[in-house]
């Protein structure tokens, strides 16, 4: 079960360095707290945290249900998928918002797996 759990820290690690990104272009784009609009890329980098957080929240609980109920090995490669598909997501939106499809098509399909596979998994044990 360890392997499930270092893939969600590694998860909230690339969250963290989102954060990072997005307070570095506060300041290279002269955007003041409170202030989340602007400049066009700081907007861009702020989507990015954004999207991302509410992505985590459906993502860690699917990661969790999904590794306990169905298989850990599985549910630690559907959320390394799903941080490659963050950094993917990333990278597009900063560089033009139409680039962010790729990284978010392959969120997506963890996310799903994650939640459904979980949901299944469940409801099969208790059955």
């Amino acid at each position: 079960m360890e392997l499930p759990v270092i893939v969600g820290l590694l998860a909230l690690l690339e969250y963290w360095f989102f954060l990072i990104m997005t307070g570095q272009a506060r300041g290279r784009f002269g955007v003041a707290a409170p202030a989340t609009a602007g400049h066009p890329v700081f907007e861009r980098y702020f989507r990015v945290q954004m999207n991302t957080i509410e992505q985590l929240v459906l993502f860690l609980p699917g990661l969790a249900a999904f590794s306990w109920a169905v298989s850990p090995t599985w549910g630690a490669a559907f959320g390394l998928l799903f941080i490659v598909g963050r950094a993917l997501y990333a990278r597009g939106y900063v560089q033009d918002p139409a680039k962010r499809g790729p990284g978010f098509l392959l969120t997506f399909i963890a996310n799903v797996a994650l939640i459904g596979g979980g949901l299944v998994g469940v409801i099969w044990r208790l059955l």
